[in-house]
């Protein structure tokens, strides 16, 4: 008999596995087919790669703009942006030309000139229309937004408007119209080249265009030219409500701006999808996201458009585009022609013309009964996004709930597969593999949100990053993505030891074997759980029918076909391998395409917010709109990076990145400290008020000298003191500075009442007069108001002691009874008009039937806290203090305008409640 020869163990073990063995087909050349870890410039590269691909995307999808076209270059029929641009610096050079004065006359006369010399040179076989409309007196009461709780009343309001119609089917045409509009008046503080001299240049070009194709229209074409936009959207009211043509308007495009130029995009759509659908089929250059419109509806956007009276009002389903670049100047003296991009007209008036060309041919153009008839049986609102700016994808939100239901499902039915072959160990990886991206964005948004605390502490400025965007990747980017390592490798060590508990009762796997298997298995499961991370929030956003929910499908499904691919399988009888760089770049190049340039925009017009973002100066914290910022950044990585960190932790990177990011913290805290990067400029200027403020509150009745001072205030965070100094006139700032404007209070403001007796006189004060004061079953007070030399006021109401009103001007009714909503406890109404406006009112106070004791026996104290009536009225005139303060206000400051800002010089008067 032959002596079998002895081996060693370890030989033994290689020549003849054990028969009970299931990884004998991954065991054989374990040692060299296995590593468990990988080079740490591998992950740099992956870095560098999705970094330069992603401002890629964000370059061609918002930065790429089409190249101006001559008037020769595009023909009787084309859009020229050098002949829109003419019209731009036309308007500008007028200056501000608010409701009411000298400057928008001139305006409306230019734009009325050039719409008769449109109409002169009009195709032969084309009507054109002029009309230079007259709006009377009227009240918009919109019932949601910035003007829930408010009545906004209007008066001598003019507009031009151009209707274009083929001759030789008139009637048809005529009833059944598409309307175009946007606003002429800009706020006191601007010259309003982006919002919106650009609209109604392109406006005026694409009617120019328009006037040479329409003989072969079926729908008639209506250019609105409306003035009072900027005191709350009223010339949309006026012409929807009281202009013959609008009858006949059965959709309506709005033209907006939210900064100045750039590519103007589609922020709302709808509710019918026909428009968005015409749109993406037309336009050469399609830009516009349901993301967008998510934040406006949700009012994360503090904003509205005459588009929300076209909807509200008359019913109309159709588009709202928008500028949005560099919107840190809206609204400020730096709206100028200067920072408008070339190619943004361009792109607007390429898009505009092709859309209309489309539209205005369409013998199917939807009427409102149909809209709604339509929408009730399911064709319902639209989802849309543009794909690099060269492709618009439209669905339908039945089809986005079809197929979110569809994924949902299958993803579901693939990890209760998987966890059932997996057994209970593969349940409890999940769930660590979960804790980990829950730790994940938990360590990042608490690194972002303390390095959130730390800069106003120790910046001149809390939002030193508003002229120089970058600057948020290094002071919240950088520890948002430290943070997220760090919560991440935590959740990964606790993965790794209960992996190490699992396999080490696996007697066959050596110790070596056991250790490079647990980090790969852990590895694993942390790029799986950004599977169930997008899966939870496309459950949540197909609940709630949340349109963005659409980037979850891109986020979900290409990295898990990726994995599925090349990764997966339900055999449990192999060892998991290093995760493949393959994996990752196929993975997430379908959802970096999808969504990396919009999240990139949509952090820039963050950024530009925080100019105008305190409505109430001085009502919110400091490091508030930091903290908004920074979780915001922290989020995004959180979502977007889960995958590539995942790759992370089995590379030499961790140090790299530990070190990369906090240089980038520290040099972006130096570069702020040092002052090198300054956080406005005289291009991105913050936003200030300067007020001569003559308070004559709660002298009804008595014999007092009303209160004279200037009033020094911003909606941008931060202190005043840099600015004081520089001015020097007397002022004194703190939280004691208190100013109620009726419309909001300065919380936080300077003061000074030196030299402030000139420039007004006891003539400019208004009246509250107690005409009548009926104390019956049912207690009625009539007060008469006279706002003076105003045309501009504001006027608060007590809901707590008034249960409704009239209001009435020149003897007309302005608002009626009934139908009233607060805020607060108050209802206001903001008035504005033309030079012939109304200057007297009367207004009708109607108590409530109390079945508590009456109200003279309720605290005095309390009650004399809260006055009947607070009235602002405001006068765009400078006194001669106002104007000194104006000339040394630096060069970084810039005059800022709303409807509910005062204009430079204001008059505050009260009603008590014990009158």
């Amino acid at each position: 008999m032959r002596k079998r020869p002895q081996t060693s163990p370890s030989s033994n073990s290689q020549q003849r596995p054990p028969k009970q063995l299931p990884y004998a087909s991954s065991t054989t050349n374990l040692s060299s087919s296995m590593k468990s870890t990988r080079s740490g410039s591998v992950w740099i590269i992956l870095s560098a790669v999705i970094i330069y691909s992603c401002y890629s995307v964000h370059y061609y999808q918002f930065e790429n703009l089409p190249s101006p076209l001559t008037a020769e270059q595009a023909g009787k029929r084309g859009f020229s942006e050098i002949q829109a641009i003419k019209h731009v610096k036309a308007l500008t050079d007028f200056g501000p030309h608010p409701v009411g004065s000298d400057s928008l006359d001139l305006a409306l006369q230019y734009v009325l000139a050039e719409v008769e010399n449109i109409k002169k040179n009009a195709y032969y076989e084309v009507d054109v229309e002029v009309d230079f409309f007259h709006a009377k007196t009227g009240a918009n009461r919109l019932t949601s937004g910035l003007f829930r709780g408010k009545t906004l009343v209007y008066a001598d309001l003019k507009h031009v408007v151009l209707r274009i119609l083929p001759k030789f089917t008139p009637n048809q045409a005529a009833d059944n119209t598409i309307l175009v509009s946007s606003h002429i008046d800009t706020v006191f503080s601007t010259g309003g080249a982006g919002d919106c001299s650009s609209c109604v240049a392109v406006m005026l070009e694409l009617a120019r265009g328009i006037s040479q194709w329409a003989h072969g229209f079926k729908n008639g074409v209506i250019f609105l030219f409306n003035t009072g936009e900027e005191e709350g959207l009223n010339g949309a009211h006026s012409f929807i409500t009281q202009h013959p043509w609008s009858k006949t308007i059965r959709l309506a495009v709005d033209l907006e701006a939210m900064g100045v130029g750039g590519k103007s995009g589609i922020f709302q759509a709808g509710p019918h999808p026909w428009a968005i659908e015409n749109f993406a089929s037309a336009a050469k250059y399609p830009s516009g996201n349901i993301i967008a419109q998510d934040l406006f509806s949700a009012g994360v956007i503090k904003s509205a458009t005459d588009f929300q009276v076209y909807k509200e009002d008359a019913g109309l389903s159709g588009l709202d585009f928008a500028f949005t670049d560099n919107g840190a100047v809206y609204h400020t003296k730096n709206d100028k022609l200067d920072l408008l991009k070339s190619g943004s007209l361009q792109h607007l008036g390429e898009n505009m013309l092709a859309f209309l060309l489309r539209i205005a041919s369409s013998p199917h153009l939807p009427k409102s009964k149909d809209m709604d008839k339509e929408l009730k049986t399911g064709h319902d609102t639209a989802i849309f996004f543009d794909i690099l700016g060269t492709y618009m994808i439209v669905y339908s939100q039945r089809f986005a709930s079809m197929l979110h239901n569809s994924v949902i499902l299958q993803s579901l039915l693939i990890w209760a597969a998987s966890l059932f072959m997996g057994g209970s160990s593969a349940t409890i990886s999940l769930g660590l593999s979960c804790l980990s991206a829950i730790l994940m964005l938990s360590f990042s948004v608490s690194f972002s949100v303390f390095a959130a605390f730390i800069v106003p502490q120790i910046s001149p400025s809390p939002v030193p990053y508003v002229a120089n965007p970058l600057l948020v990747l290094g002071l919240f980017a950088a520890p948002a993505l430290l943070g997220a390592l760090t919560g991440q490798h935590l959740g990964y060590l606790i993965l790794k030891k209960y992996l190490l508990n699992v396999y080490s009762k696996k007697k066959q796997l050596s110790s070596v074997i056991i250790a490079d298997v647990v980090k790969l298995e852990a590895e694993r499961w942390l790029y799986k759980a950004g599977f169930v991370q997008w899966l939870v929030l496309l459950i949540v956003g197909n609940y709630y029918k949340i349109g963005s929910s659409y980037l979850a499908v891109f986020w979900l499904v290409p990295p898990a076909f990726a994995y599925g691919l090349l990764e997966a399988t339900l055999t449990p009888a192999r060892l998991p391998k290093p995760l493949k760089l393959a994996t990752l770049l196929m993975g997430l190049a379908v959802p970096i395409l999808i969504s990396s340039g919009t999240f990139i925009r949509l952090a820039g017009t963050i950024i530009g917010m925080a100019v105008r973002f305190d409505r109430n100066p001085g009502g919110t914290p400091e490091w508030l709109w930091n903290i908004i910022i920074s979780i915001f950044i922290a989020v995004c990585i959180c979502l977007t990076f889960i995958y590539v960190l995942s790759y992370v932790h089995l590379s030499g990177a961790k140090r790299s990145i530990i070190l990369a990011t906090s240089i980038l913290f520290g040099l972006s805290l130096i570069l702020v400290l040092s002052g090198r990067i300054q956080p406005f400029t005289e291009d991105t200027a913050r936003a200030v008020n300067v007020v001569h403020v003559v308070d004559a509150s709660g002298r009804y009745g008595e014999k007092q000298d009303p209160l004279s001072y200037i009033s020094l205030f911003s909606n941008t965070p931060g202190k005043l003191e840099k600015e004081v100094e520089q001015i020097k006139e007397g002022f004194t700032c703190g939280k004691d500075k208190v100013v109620d404007f009726v419309t909001f209070s300065v919380n936080y403001g300077c003061l000074t009442h030196d030299d402030t007796e000139s420039g007004w006189s006891e003539s400019d004060i208004p009246t509250l007069h107690v005409d009548s004061d009926t104390k019956g079953g049912e207690r009625i007070t009539r007060v008469s108001i006279d706002t003076k030399s105003s045309m501009r006021w504001s006027l608060a109401i007590n809901t707590k002691e008034i249960e409704d009103f009239i209001l009435k001007g020149n003897l007309e009714e302005l608002i009626p009874y009934g139908n009233k909503t607060s805020v607060d406890g108050w209802h206001h109404i903001q008035f504005s008009g033309g030079k012939e406006s109304p200057r007297k009112f009367e207004l009708t106070l109607f108590w409530p039937v109390k079945s508590m004791p009456s109200a003279d026996n309720v605290d005095r104290t309390i009650r004399d806290q809260r006055p009947l009536l607070k009235l602002r009225t405001d006068v765009d005139r400078l006194t001669p203090k106002a104007e000194r303060v104006l000339a040394k206000l630096p060069t970084w400051c810039s005059l800022f305008g709303k409807s509910t800002s005062p204009l430079t010089l204001a008059f505050l008067s009260s009603l008590p409640v014990n009158f």
